[in-house]
């Protein structure tokens, strides 16, 4: 009958359907923040223990020369969501009157105006048109809120994330008591100081009014006084106040926890990822865990607590390995290994300078955090892991970024590439099976701040991967390693080198940019300044004037952007759960 025959075509299409998302791959993409690529044991590490890490490495395919978009969270993160480079979604495009001199190259504050644009296409969002379910847990450090403080233009469940739990800002060392602060340390110290003389003043205005020294009318004490208060509560209320601020859990768009609780986190995201993860296993989904490990202040866990051999560092990355291992039982657990590409990385290299770290190690390569194009601020591990897909134990030598992610994850997943953007990634399937040896990265570009830093060359039939330097930054105090006078690297004025000829090296020998090459030890030295040259001539063609995000007036705090739950200004609030801070 009609009606038999409609109930037939419903369910065969109901069939089809179901089949066609259990054939589509599911993604769990694992960011560490921080973490130098000589921390791990595959990648060299001898006395850190990594071996889940180093499981997945041999289930998979390492790359070795895996480069990240930037030596920062902020414009590495939107690179890596969008494959693009930051400068194109505005994440670094600033050109205001302090904003350009690359001072701030990153958020500062979750209620702040600037962000990852809301005309961005993140593979998130591609991905949910494709029916997959999308969750990230984590950090964001990509912005929350533009004008108001519910319109969460910036947040992630506007960028195609359907479900959010963590942090909307960073795991920073204001967070933990006891550990120093972060931001703009020195304007805070500059407003409390300007507070403690208007106030000495008023002081002093006082008592020569009281002893009789001097007329002093009721009207200029009072004056004072607002001019004090008001510059009291400039320093007070922004900074002092930012444990409160800043130091926040969200799901989705409600604030859970504010201050939260540091040494609970760890035990908070993994239940969150395995819940995510067992929620979503009957349909195809994508899980993007972004974790706070190894980002200072460092966790202090009774379970790993003083078990590496290199103190509480080497805990840390000791128990992030363990986080990851985590994951890895569950997706094996609910059977799903077959169908789930698994990817690890970091978003750059280790910060040096910081000295509470003690242990953040960027391997042979010279530089970390923050010091533009140096490669260990720029080259992290990356590992695919994918049972039955991708070889086990392979190796690919080739230059890759994360921006490949987003191309990959796309058409794995069955997505159409935007073709109203310019796309700066490649798909590294053909690369992780075998299919070629080639990468299709001829030329990178690497940034310290708005400023072109370095330009990479990896010329075709020549295993040879040259670096060019157009500047490089003044390490400080003069002989050191890093920026430790200024804690992190600035890509501005008296902070940096030109030279003219830039700084030559070809890191398929040299891998350390030891030894700057010359027009006597390389005979292609030439040809490579030249080549390096048309490119970046080429590549500033396709970039165009967008959005400021990074600027002044857009990282400043304004008060009417900040997430709180309660009243504000008395945000307060504690998740009431069970979940204990073991992994």
């Amino acid at each position: 009958s009609p009606l038999l025959g409609l109930l037939l075509l419903i369910t065969q299409s109901q069939c089809t359907a179901h089949a066609a998302n259990v054939t589509k791959p599911n993604f769990v993409l694992i960011m560490v923040d921080d973490l130098g690529i000589g921390d791990v044991g595959c990648y060299g590490n001898d006395t850190i223990r990594t071996p889940n890490i180093d499981r997945l490495a041999l289930d998979g395919v390492k790359l070795t020369q895996h480069i990240a978009a930037a030596p920062l969270c902020t414009p590495s993160r939107a690179a890596f969501l969008t494959g693009r480079y930051a400068l194109r979604s505005g994440g670094q495009r600033s050109a205001s009157r302090l904003g350009s001199t690359g001072r701030v190259q990153v958020i500062l504050f979750v209620g702040g105006s600037g962000g990852l644009p809301p005309n961005e296409t993140t593979f998130a969002k591609l991905l949910q048109k494709q029916g997959y379910t999308t969750g990230l847990i984590g950090k964001w450090h990509l912005g929350v809120n533009c004008k108001s403080r519910n319109d969460h233009c910036h947040h992630p469940n506007h960028h195609g994330f359907d479900y959010f739990y963590g942090l909307p800002f960073t795991y920073f060392n204001d967070c933990k008591p006891g550990e120093g602060k972060d931001v703009l340390v020195d304007v805070q110290v500059k407003l409390w100081q300007m507070s403690v003389l208007v106030g000495l003043g008023l002081l002093t205005l006082f008592l020569v009014r009281v002893t009789g020294l001097l007329e002093v009318s009721v009207k200029l004490l009072v004056f004072v006084a607002a001019v004090c208060l008001l510059g009291f509560m400039v320093w007070y209320i922004p900074f002092e106040l930012l444990p409160t601020w800043n130091c926040i859990i969200m799901r989705n768009k409600q604030v859970v926890e504010q201050p939260m609780e540091p040494d609970m986190l760890p035990g908070k995201l993994m239940k969150e990822a395995e819940q995510f993860v067992e929620r979503n296993q009957n349909r195809p989904f994508l899980l993007f865990l972004s974790l706070a490990h190894v980002h200072t202040p460092l966790f202090v866990s009774r379970e790993f607590g003083g078990k590496s051999k290199h103190g509480l560092y080497g805990d840390n990355v000791e128990e992030m390995d363990a986080m990851i291992g985590r994951m890895v039982k569950t997706i094996e657990r609910l059977s799903l290994a077959d169908r789930t590409l698994m990817y690890f990385t970091s978003d750059h290299g280790g910060h040096i300078e910081d000295s509470k770290q003690r242990g953040g190690w960027n391997g042979i390569y010279r530089g970390g955090k923050a010091m533009g194009g140096w490669e260990g601020g720029i080259r992290v591990p990356g590992i695919f892991r994918w049972p039955g897909r991708l070889p086990a134990g392979r190796v690919v030598d080739e230059p890759t970024s994360l921006m490949d992610i987003y191309p990959t994850v796309v058409k794995l997943a069955g997505g159409q590439l935007p073709q109203n953007r310019v796309l700066d990634g490649h798909d590294l399937m053909p690369l992780l099976v075998g299919k070629t040896e080639r990468s299709e990265h001829e030329f990178m570009f690497h940034y310290c701040g708005i400023y072109l830093n370095a330009v990479r060359w990896h010329p075709p039939g020549s295993d040879s991967v040259f670096k060019v330097h157009f500047f490089t930054p003044n390490f400080s105090p003069p002989g050191a390693g890093g920026c430790y006078d200024t804690s992190v690297c600035l890509c501005h004025g008296e902070f940096v080198t030109y030279h003219d000829p830039p700084l030559m090296f070809d890191l398929s020998r040299d891998p350390s940019e030891s030894i700057p090459l010359t027009s006597v030890t390389e005979p292609r030295h030439g040809e490579v300044l030249l080549r390096v040259r048309q490119a970046v001539e080429e590549h500033q063609k396709t970039l165009s004037t967008v959005e400021k995000q990074l600027s002044w007036s857009n990282i400043l705090w304004k008060p009417w952007l900040q997430p709180c739950c309660g009243t504000f200004p008395f945000c307060s609030c504690s998740e009431s759960s069970n979940i204990t801070a073991r992994i």
